[in-house]
């Protein structure tokens, strides 16, 4: 839950923050995409990273759903189709 100080409608919460272990780590993978000559292990790459991004997507989209909704509520506004 915010601080009772902080705005109701803030979208602070979304502004992602990696650490400098995360950078580096995604530094990382990134790199070992880009120095890998195998055609097939890149295609296959792809295409998980593809279906991943998909169902990230639509995970998103209901959470954000979930979160609107919430939000509604606890400020005593009405849920609109």
């Amino acid at each position: 839950m915010p601080p009772k100080n902080a705005p109701l409608n803030s979208f602070d919460w979304m502004v992602v923050k990696p650490s400098l272990e995360e950078e580096l780590t995604l530094e990382r993978s990134v790199r070992s995409i880009e120095d890998c000559d195998n055609v097939d292990v890149l295609s296959q790459l792809c295409v998980a990273m593809a279906r991943q991004q998909w169902h990230q997507g639509k995970l998103l989209k209901q959470a954000i759903g979930q979160i609107s909704l919430l939000e509604a509520v606890l400020s005593g506004g009405e849920q609109k189709p």
